[in-house]
């Protein structure tokens, strides 16, 4: 049950154009008695936009835990806590989720402030027949590691959903092409919200080449949306995505989630776990 003398408001903040905050978050903002900001002069210029003044805390990915321990001390005293980030919704693909996790543990409310997300912004403009996405957030930034990272979700058929920053935007559609190869679409949001915000829908294979024929197009923040694989590209991929799921799951499990991907009967993949869990020594 949740304590009544304090409380934690989970508040999205615009990913660029202010236009964008919601009357509810300048409510919560203005009324809040301490602010959790991931860097406190980001969000001091937001305030002072809005003429909000509030105390600021400094609450960023370094000093989340400890950070999380003097809003839960606020909030004993009875003060309401409103917790952002630089932009967007605090705890996906940014700091949030541990401050949350501790405040929920210490008996206190959790209240989501919705708003601005550049995921979500992007897959309404994309144009994508998509039922389902899955959204990644950031792929590693080690070459090696993003492609392994992209060939344990080539299989699957549903829109894959990446953020990624501009020092890292060439090397990581390369990557895609290599790994998902050209046929399938990509979508570039680049700087939603924002001044120079861009929209470019194409297949992989023309990604890199349009990247490169303007220097501005490789600036800003970027989300990559890429089409799923088709049934023609999953079926049959069965034995290449159990061996990925057997490195970190038991063998029925890992069976099904292969079948479910793959499209490939489960008893025989099952069957097919056992003997490389055999071979490999570990069953």
């Amino acid at each position: 049950m949740a304590k009544s003398e304090g409380l934690l408001y989970v508040v999205a903040t615009p990913i660029g154009n202010l236009g964008d905050i919601t009357l509810r978050a300048l409510e919560v903002l203005k009324q809040a008695d301490l602010i959790a900001a991931e860097d406190t002069r980001l969000t001091g210029h937001l305030l002072k936009h809005f003429g909000i003044s509030a105390k600021l805390l400094s609450v960023r990915e370094h000093n989340e835990e400890t950070g999380a321990l003097k809003l839960i001390d606020a909030m004993r005293e009875g003060r309401s806590v409103a917790l952002v980030t630089d932009a967007g919704t605090p705890a996906v693909s940014d700091p949030g989720a541990r401050v949350v996790a501790a405040v929920r543990a210490a008996g206190f409310a959790v209240v989501p402030i919705p708003g601005a997300n550049a995921a979500v912004a992007a897959l309404s403009v994309s144009g994508l027949n998509a039922p389902h996405f899955l959204f990644y957030g950031f792929l590693p930034a080690k070459t090696g590691e993003r492609r392994s990272a992209l060939e344990a979700l080539k299989a699957l058929p549903y829109a894959l959903v990446f953020y990624e920053a501009p020092h890292r935007i060439a090397e990581t559609i390369d990557d895609l092409l290599t790994i998902l190869g050209g046929e399938r679409e990509i979508v570039f949001g680049r700087e939603l919200t924002k001044t120079f915000e861009q929209i470019q829908v194409c297949p992989l294979r023309e990604a890199s080449a349009w990247l490169s024929a303007d220097a501005n197009r490789q600036r800003g923040e970027f989300v990559l949306i890429v089409s799923g694989a088709t049934e023609d590209t999953s079926a049959g991929d069965g034995e290449r995505v159990l061996k990925i799921l057997l490195r970190e799951l038991p063998a029925s499990q890992a069976a099904k989630l292969a079948a479910q991907i793959s499209g490939e009967k489960k008893n025989a993949l099952y069957e097919l776990a056992l003997q490389l869990k055999k071979e490999s020594g570990s069953a």
